[in-house]
């Protein structure tokens, strides 16, 4: 696996710069740009917290299969969408399916 190739696919999907990233990891915007133009993988620590900023786990970021096998089309499709929203629209989308 290709960490940083990954790191930047989940950015891309985010629409996210590195800036971005680092804002939502909680890093300094220097260790993605460090990580990035020297060719480093990122420390454990600093891994976790681009997981975070993601919204993902550690785990989630390694599994080989970015999707369980029993779900549906739609399932699998409200999911990616889920993954490139913000942290306010995640919560106005809780509310508005709490509510239906």
């Amino acid at each position: 696996m290709d960490i940083l190739n990954k790191i930047k696919k989940m950015q891309k999907e985010r629409g996210w710069n590195d800036s971005e990233l680092a804002e939502h990891a909680k890093i300094n915007q220097s260790t993605i740009a460090s990580m990035y133009k020297r060719n480093n993988l990122p420390t454990i620590p600093t891994l976790i917290s681009i997981c975070e900023g993601f919204g993902i786990t550690i785990a989630q970021f390694f599994a080989e299969c970015d999707v369980p096998p029993d779900l549906t089309k739609e399932q699998i499709e409200l999911l990616e969408h889920w993954n490139t929203i913000d942290d306010e629209q995640k919560e106005a989308l809780m509310l508005l399916l709490k509510r239906i």
